[in-house]
């Protein structure tokens, strides 16, 4: 029993390197994170309503809850976010079949109500800066952090087709170290600051989807550790006193 025990613990302490090695180590972009920037996140939702609800799934989140959170009316929502019918207190839920979505793209899109937590979001900020064009693959393309990735890059016209270079820099000690960067050509109909900021925005939005309670549990805990430090004051007071005429 010892000895399953130890064995279980020691794959416990390996699970982050497990996960650190799934990124392949590819350099991960830091995403822009605020999610007490509501233009942010009400960007990031229109981008995610208008380019990922089609196939991907938020059904942990409705959009009332949405709608109370990002200073938005019921009826804004529903006119400008809406686009499949639903009602204001549904969840967002897609109605493509998962038996056509695995015949299409071989697997079924996963919901992406807590993908921000479960990948990170750095690496949803980089994996969605990182396709490239790949015309051995079934969609056309592939990404630098999931390779053989079997999503199309929806996001294609706002960013234009990137090509994934390969220059081989002479090193300091003589030898040569082979260097990849992407390239984009210009098809786009953003700029390439402009199509960060737009990635940035979305994976805000993802990052509020998984967790919409952190903003104000963080707010809350700054008040908490307050509420501790006047009430030290007392208390370090009625101790002193307390202990006073024990020696």
């Amino acid at each position: 029993m010892k000895k399953m025990m130890k064995k279980i613990s020691v794959l416990l302490l390996l699970l982050p390197s497990f996960a650190m090695a799934s990124g392949g180590g590819v350099h991960l972009y830091e995403a822009p994170i605020d999610l007490s920037d509501k233009e942010s996140l009400k960007n990031g939702a229109k981008l995610f309503m208008n380019y990922c609800l089609s196939c991907h799934s938020a059904k942990f989140m409705r959009y009332k809850r949405m709608a109370d959170d990002l200073g938005m009316s019921d009826q804004e929502v529903l006119d400008n976010l809406v686009f499949t019918g639903a009602k204001i207190h549904d969840t967002m839920d897609i109605a493509m079949p998962a038996e056509q979505a695995a015949k299409w793209f071989g697997t079924v899109p996963p919901d992406l109500s807590v993908i921000s937590r479960a990948r990170g979001d750095d690496w949803l900020y980089t994996y969605l800066r990182g396709f490239y064009v790949d015309p051995s693959r079934p969609m056309g393309v592939n990404n630098i952090v999931f390779q053989d990735v079997g999503m199309p890059h929806v996001l294609a016209g706002l960013q234009g087709n990137q090509q994934l270079k390969s220059d081989s820099v002479d090193m300091a000690n003589g030898g040569a170290k082979t260097m990849e960067s992407l390239v984009v050509d210009g098809s786009g109909s953003m700029s390439p600051a402009e199509y960060d900021k737009a990635v940035g925005d979305l994976v805000n939005f993802l990052a509020y989807v998984g967790e919409p309670v952190k903003a104000y549990r963080m707010t809350l805990g700054w008040y908490v550790l307050g509420f501790l430090l006047i009430l030290l004051i007392p208390a370090y007071r009625l101790k002193k006193e307390y202990w006073k005429d024990v020696h």
